[in-house]
């Protein structure tokens, strides 16, 4: 925040506090009147969640002015029918396309406090890394903490939504549709692909996706083992060295460092890159592999058209 930046903020909210009180007084009166004329269900009157801190948070009603500080998350509450209630969502939010044209407040490491504020949202979406959580708590704002690490985490989170938007039975719809999305991906993969291991790099380092991952749960949901083990942890830093021992049967990355690979200290010997047995995934669609969202399912199915276009496998599982 820039010098001033915080007495700013402090005099903003003053501004803003009795006109908040008012709009929300009015709507509290507005839906008693719905409920006492039966056009309004019960469940709506109040929303009641606890968040990934253990916290529990409180609404009149599904909230309509929305901040996502997390891209998993914003997609999470359009694939819910809810975009409409953003109104800000962090610089990597792209998707869907109608996302792109809400202002942008920054990313995980430098949130724009000033702009989240200005927005007056009813709900800040965030995860455990963002920084200025407690910041946002102390100027009046909600903020809903929200973590994926696995897929049962996804589940959960499309829960919550689902609950905090009125959505539930959308919710429900939405994880339906990733389970039958992973089962299609898992019946194309070719049967000699099956049970052989693999390498997903997230960064460059190289960063991998181990197998207690989510991309690593999407591996084994696909029949697949992984090449990093998971004592080694979700995301481990890895010496290079270690994948020139591990000789992964397929390796998986972002398109431009497949094509880098071969140029690494010893990489040239991978079997993996000499066979053609590598994934290239464009940006555009790698980032669909990476997030822990609504596109579970989609990035399942991503994953299994490129194995089903890989040279055939020289033998199944080692």
């Amino acid at each position: 925040m820039r010098v001033g930046g915080a007495a700013a903020v402090r005099a903003f909210v003053a501004r803003e506090a009795a006109t908040r009180t008012a709009r929300h007084a009015a709507r509290r009166l507005g839906l008693g009147l719905l409920l006492g004329l039966g056009l309004l269900p019960a469940a709506l009157a109040e929303v009641v969640l606890r968040d990934d801190r253990g916290r529990t948070l409180r609404w009149a009603a599904p909230p309509v002015r929305i901040v996502s500080l997390l891209p998993s998350l914003t997609e999470g509450v359009c694939a819910l029918g809810a975009c409409a209630r953003l109104v800000g969502t962090d610089r990597y939010s792209d998707w869907p396309a109608e996302v792109r044209a809400l202002p942008k407040l920054g990313g995980l490491e430098d949130p724009q406090l000033e702009a989240v504020v200005a927005l007056r949202p009813e709900v800040v979406l965030a995860a455990r890394s963002t920084r200025v959580t407690e910041r946002l708590e102390s100027l009046g704002l909600k903020v809903l903490v929200l973590e994926s690490q696995t897929h049962a985490d996804v589940r959960r989170a499309l829960d919550v939504l689902g609950r905090l938007l009125g959505r539930e039975a959308e919710a429900a719809r939405a994880w339906a549709a990733i389970e039958a999305d992973l089962r299609r991906a898992a019946a194309r993969v070719p049967p000699a692909r099956r049970g052989q291991r693999v390498y997903f790099e997230v960064e460059s380092a190289p960063y991998a996706a181990g197998a207690g991952s989510y991309i690593g749960e999407t591996l084994a949901r696909l029949g697949l083992r992984n090449a990093v083990p998971a004592e080694l942890g979700p995301f481990p830093r890895l010496n290079p060295e270690y994948l020139v021992r591990a000789q992964p049967d397929i390796v998986m990355a972002v398109r431009r460092e497949v094509e880098a690979m071969p140029r690494r200290p010893g990489w040239q010997h991978l079997r993996a890159l000499q066979t053609g047995a590598s994934c290239g995934f464009e940006p555009s669609r790698y980032g669909l592999l990476v997030r822990p969202g609504p596109r579970l399912g989609e990035a399942a199915l991503l994953l299994a058209d490129c194995l089903a276009g890989l040279p055939a496998a020289a033998g199944g599982a080692r």
